[in-house]
């Protein structure tokens, strides 16, 4: 089975989704070919659906083991080894705990390690999901897998080969993998019963009648094809629903699953936020420069930055037809900010840590952002409203408000004072706030699961109306709780679209990816991708799965009612073989046009 799986993937060398997308045309297509009795073979045109549901799992399978190759090749094969002065290249496999490797800009760092000397930025994405990159120093743990941007560094080894996190981050994404059961669907649970209560009734009625054609009346009105096609109908209909929502189902029992679901846990970054920073507020403390100068002048010194806030600061003033002018004698400092002269000023935007390099007093500047009033005398306190208002610029405010909202503030010096601050923030994306009320109104608890901090983790689930948050999580972390849940008797789905989500998405019952934004790794691991992202049709595709157990479950009740009615007039010799057979395909075509109703159903 596996050679055939391989020559079917060689077959179809047109991309992982487009080749489940073409079976599923195939699929629906052969559907509707045997609702219209119209069947070129030899057979009834619904089998090939079924086939080929099977076929599609198979190749998620193959996915899947394809998804855990690529996080291995995330590992970096070689490593800079310092010894005695001396710099020589390795294999990252050869590094032992307590060697001084060297890290430049851009490359991954090899192993776990606290660096020892030098500052810059690493992205922490594998891990944490997050896109902002983290600033780091003497003293501070890097993760292997993890990418320095900026600045060079060296690090002493503390975790290697197996220990290490991306090591660990894989052994969770194969036991993950492992510890989800499939399940085995009703019909195939029933199958055994059907074929022993058909041969039992054809026996005993031979016996007892003598008439050899009312058993074989039996066999034939029993034959259970209306069953079988009861489940693999409505699940292709379904699956053909979900498409059109932008929904790719890639395995044939998640709906099935996901039908039971009763927590959805969530991650922010990508899922739920767009995870592209955008400026909330510009804010003056000085009696020189207004609002618009210090956002003005802090978008002029970091429009040659490579760094994410530098560039979103830029991005943000240039769409709101703000004119920067240009930049002279641009330094950017790893793990700092950047430092520039622009329209005759030199201007500082970074951290607190570059402005105290160039003697500028963070004690005076926090207490005067603590200072900070009104004109009634009173502290100025950010409502969520203005805070998430478009407005960029706010009135005097302490940073300290913006980054317990979970902004990232950056702080801006002019001509050695220090003269305000940039907030920024990730932006909601516009429909999660209904669909979390969607879902609530589904009776589906909505949890977050974030490897963001805590304050920022609060702020997005207050908006969401989100009760239940869970920040600064690894993936184990995520892990963990989903195991919680699970011990509860609690059907999870986990949404992500971070390499960090791959674990979760596994061992959820149901693991949804964001197809658009999300890493090729996440949308392996996932049951189903979100093509198109749009997070606002989840609750669609939560009631379509019920509504398919629905179907599913009708399709069976009436398959089997009318076998048992079928086969008592079969018993008494009323019906003889001919209109058995009439009865057997009557019952086939109005399971088949039960499920093709699924196909434009939408929950009204």
């Amino acid at each position: 089975m596996k050679n055939l799986m391989g020559k079917l993937e060689e077959l179809l060398e047109i991309g992982g989704t487009k080749k489940d997308i073409t079976l599923l045309v195939i699929s629906g297509s052969a559907i509707v070919l045997s609702l219209l009795g119209i069947s070129p073979f030899p057979f009834d045109m619904s089998w090939i659906a079924i086939v080929l549901c099977g076929l599609l799992e198979e190749l998620t399978v193959a996915r899947a083991r394809a998804g855990i190759e690529k996080l291995v090749h995330l590992t970096p094969q070689t490593a800079r080894v310092i010894k005695d002065g001396k710099e020589s290249v390795i294999p990252a496999e050869k590094v032992q705990v307590g060697d001084i490797l060297r890290v430049l800009p851009g490359e991954g760092v090899p192993v776990d390690g606290i660096i020892i000397s030098g500052q810059t930025s690493v992205n922490q994405a594998v891990m944490t999901g997050e896109s902002l990159p983290v600033d780091k120093t003497v003293g501070d743990e890097v993760s292997s897998g993890t990418v320095n941007q900026f600045g060079a560094f060296e690090m002493k080894a503390s975790k290697v080969g197996e220990d290490s996190s991306i090591q660990r981050m894989i052994r969770l994404v194969q036991s993950a993998d492992a510890g989800k059961a499939k399940i085995v669907g009703i019909a195939d649970r029933w199958a055994t019963w059907i074929v022993v209560i058909a041969l039992t009734a054809a026996a005993l009625t031979w016996l007892i009648s003598g008439e050899i054609i009312r058993a074989v009346t039996i066999l034939v009105v029993f034959c259970p094809c209306a069953l079988v096609l009861a489940t693999p109908t409505a699940i292709m209909a379904a699956i053909g629903n979900a498409t059109k929502h932008g929904f790719l189902v890639r395995e044939g029992d998640a709906l099935e699953r996901l039908a039971r679901v009763n927590v959805i846990a969530f991650n922010k970054t990508g899922t739920l936020t767009y995870g592209t920073p955008k400026v909330v507020a510009a804010v003056s403390n000085s009696e020189n420069y207004n609002n618009d100068d210090i956002y003005r002048l802090a978008a002029c010194a970091e429009q040659l930055s490579e760094h994410p806030l530098g560039k979103a600061i830029v991005s943000c003033c240039k769409k709101e037809g703000i004119i920067l002018s240009g930049a002279e004698d641009f330094q950017m400092i790893p793990g700092q900010g950047v430092c520039a002269v622009s329209e005759g000023k030199q201007v500082l935007a970074g951290n607190p840590k570059l402005l105290k390099e160039h003697g500028v007093e963070i004690k005076t500047i926090a207490e005067k952002c603590a200072d900070t009033e009104d004109k009634t005398g009173e502290s100025k306190e950010l409502t969520d409203a203005s805070f998430y208002s478009t407005q960029k610029i706010q009135s005097k405010a302490n940073p300290k408000q913006y980054i317990e909202r979970g902004c990232t503030v950056t702080y801006v010096a002019i001509d050695g004072q220090y003269a305000g601050f940039i907030a920024l923030s990730d932006t909601l994306r516009e429909e999660s706030t209904g669909m979390i009320d969607s879902l609530n109104s589904l009776g589906v608890q909505s949890v977050l699961l974030t490897g963001d901090h805590e304050n920022a983790a609060k702020t997005i689930a207050s908006q969401l109306h989100i009760k239940e948050v869970r920040a600064n999580c690894l993936p184990e972390d995520k892990l963990k709780y989903i195991d919680g849940y699970q011990q509860e008797n609690k059907m999870v789905c986990m949404i992500g679209d971070g390499i960090n989500d791959a674990p979760a998405l596994k061992r959820a019952e149901v693991g949804i990816a964001m197809g658009g934004v999300g890493s090729d790794i996440a949308v392996d691991a996932a049951d189903i991708a979100l093509v198109d992202d749009e997070v606002k049709e989840l609750p669609h595709l939560i009631a379509l799965s019920k509504r398919m157990m629905t179907t599913i479950k009708l399709n069976m009740t009436f398959s089997m009612t009318l076998n048992f009615i079928a086969i008592v007039l079969a018993i008494t010799g009323i019906l003889n073989p001919i209109v058995g057979a009439l009865v057997h395909n009557a019952g086939s075509v109005l399971v088949i046009t039960n499920s093709a109703f699924l196909l434009k159903w939408r929950k009204k």
